[in-house]
C-alpha cells in the first residue's frame, strides 16, 4: 500500500526533470570554428565572383569620335618658316674698320646702293705700291727698247762696214788678177783671202743681228708680260680699295646688317644679307616618321596665320635632322597674303593621297600607323566603355585607317587613357 501510494503521489505531484548528458566543451568550440570558416569561405567566394566597380571618367575631359566609312584624305603637317627663294650674302673682300652705315635692315635698296664704308690704310698703301711698280715696269720697257734698238743699229752699222770692206777687197782682188804679171802670186792670194774673210765676217755679223733681233723680241715680250701681271695686281688692289665701299649687287631688301660702327671685319666676314621679299618659299619640318610618303610635286597648303596659300613640294632634304625632314614648298606665282615676310612662322600641310571606301576614325593620342592599340569602345545606349584591341593602318594628320577591331558607327575614346591602364572598362559620367 505504501508503495502504491508513493507511486500515485509521484504521478499526481510536480514533474521531475530527467538530467541530460553534458556535451564536452572542446567539441562545441570546434563546431563553432568550422561553421565560421564555412561562412567566411562562402562570403569570399561570392565576393570573388563580383566584378570590380568601373572607374568613373568625366565625359567632358575626354575626346570621343565615331568610326566612319568613306574617303579619307591622307595628310602630314609640320611647322616651318617663309624664306626667300633668292638670298644674296655679301662678305668682306678685305679687312677693314666700319666707318659709315648709311642704311639699316628693312630698307629697300637697288643694285649699286652703298651699304657701308670701310677703311684700311694698308690696303691703300698696297694699291699705291702696285701702281708704282707698274709705272716702273713701263719705264723699264721703254729703256729696254731703246737699249736694244741702239744695239741693233750698232750691229747693222758693223755689218754695213764689213759689207763695204768686203766689196773693196773683192775689187782689189779682181784688180790684182789683171796685174798678175806685175804682182806676185802671194799678194794676189792675200787679197783674195782677205775678201773671203770679210765675206765670212759679214755673214757671222748678220747671224748675230738675227740673234739680237730675236733676243730683243723675247726681252720685250717678257717685259710686256710683267707689265700685264702688274696691271692685274693693280686691278686687284683697286678692287680691294673699291670694295671698302660695300655695295649691293642686286635689287631687294636689306635683311640683315649684323655690324656696328667702329667694328673691325676680316676677309670673308658676313657684312649684309639682301633678299627679294616678293619671292618667298616655305621650309617645313615634317616629322621623320611621317615624311616617308612625301614626294616631289605633291600639293601643299601653307597657313601664314593671315591666310592659306597653295603650293607644291619642290625639294626634300636627303637626310633627317633632329627628328624631322626639311621639305620646301614653292607657291608657283600664288599671291601671298599681306604681312608675309622672310622668317615668318607658318604651318604647312602636305596632301599625300586620297583613300576611297575605308574605315577611319579620329587619330587617337600617341597612335602610330600600322600598329595595334587598345581603345575604350562605348557600349551602345550606355555610359560604359570597354577596352578593345584595334588594328590601325595608314594615318593622316587627324584621322587614321581602321583595319580590325571596330565597325562603322562604333564610338571610341581617343584621349590618352594611360591613367586607367589597369581597368578593362570605364564609366563616362
Amino acid at each position: 500500500m505504501q508503495a502504491n501510494e508513493q507511486i500515485a503521489g509521484r504521478s499526481s505531484g510536480s514533474v521531475v526533470d530527467i538530467p541530460r548528458k553534458k556535451v564536452p566543451k572542446t567539441k562545441r568550440n570546434v563546431a563553432l570554428v568550422a561553421a565560421g570558416v564555412l561562412v567566411i569561405g562562402g562570403i569570399t567566394f561570392g565576393l570573388s565572383r563580383l566584378k570590380a566597380a568601373a572607374p568613373t571618367v568625366d565625359r567632358s575631359s575626354v575626346w570621343t569620335d565615331t568610326v566612319k566609312r568613306g574617303s579619307m584624305l591622307r595628310q602630314v603637317k609640320g611647322p616651318g618658316n617663309l624664306v626667300p627663294e633668292q638670298i644674296r650674302w655679301i662678305t668682306a673682300d678685305t679687312a677693314g674698320r666700319i666707318e659709315r652705315l648709311p642704311l639699316r635692315p628693312g630698307a629697300r635698296i637697288e643694285a649699286g646702293t652703298t651699304l657701308m664704308e670701310l677703311s684700311n690704310p694698308d690696303v691703300m698703301l698696297q694699291a699705291l705700291d702696285a701702281e708704282r711698280q707698274l709705272a716702273q715696269a713701263r719705264a723699264d720697257l721703254i729703256n729696254l727698247r731703246n737699249t736694244l734698238k741702239t744695239q741693233e743699229l750698232a750691229q747693222q752699222s758693223t755689218i754695213a762696214t764689213l759689207h763695204t770692206d768686203e766689196a773693196d777687197a773683192k775689187r782689189k782682188a779682181d784688180a790684182f788678177k789683171n796685174l798678175k804679171g806685175v804682182l806676185s802670186d802671194v799678194e794676189l792670194n792675200q787679197q783674195i783671202d782677205k775678201a773671203q774673210e770679210l765675206q765670212k765676217r759679214m755673214q757671222i755679223e748678220a747671224q748675230r743681228l738675227d740673234v739680237m733681233n730675236g733676243s730683243l723680241r723675247d726681252q720685250v715680250r717678257a717685259q710686256e708680260a710683267q707689265i700685264e701681271r702688274l696691271k692685274a695686281v693693280v686691278s686687284f688692289r683697286q678692287k680691294q680699295v673699291d670694295s671698302m665701299k660695300v655695295k649691293s649687287p642686286d635689287d631687294g631688301v636689306l635683311s640683315e646688317l649684323p655690324l656696328e660702327l667702329g667694328q673691325w671685319v676680316t676677309p670673308g666676314a658676313l657684312l649684309a644679307k639682301v633678299v627679294k621679299p616678293e619671292r618667298l618659299k616655305a621650309e617645313l619640318r615634317i616629322p621623320e616618321t611621317q615624311a616617308k610618303d612625301v614626294a616631289l610635286g605633291q600639293k601643299a597648303e601653307i597657313d601664314t596665320r593671315n591666310g592659306i596659300v597653295p603650293g607644291k613640294v619642290s625639294r626634300i632634304a636627303p637626310s633627317a635632322s633632329q627628328g624631322s625632314v626639311l621639305v620646301e614648298v614653292q607657291f608657283g606665282g600664288a599671291e601671298l597674303p599681306k604681312g608675309a615676310r622672310p622668317d615668318l612662322t607658318v604651318e604647312g600641310t602636305v596632301e599625300l593621297e586620297k583613300l576611297n571606301d575605308v574605315l577611319y576614325v579620329g587619330r587617337p593620342a600617341g597612335a602610330q600607323p600600322d600598329s595595334t592599340v587598345e581603345l575604350f569602345k562605348l557600349v551602345k545606349d550606355s555610359d560604359i566603355a570597354l577596352r578593345s584591341k584595334v588594328k590601325l593602318g595608314r594615318s593622316s594628320v587627324s584621322t587614321i585607317e581602321v583595319k580590325e577591331g571596330l565597325q562603322e558607327g562604333d564610338a571610341v575614346v581617343l584621349s590618352d587613357m594611360t591613367a586607367w591602364d589597369t581597368a578593362d572598362r570605364v564609366r563616362l559620367r
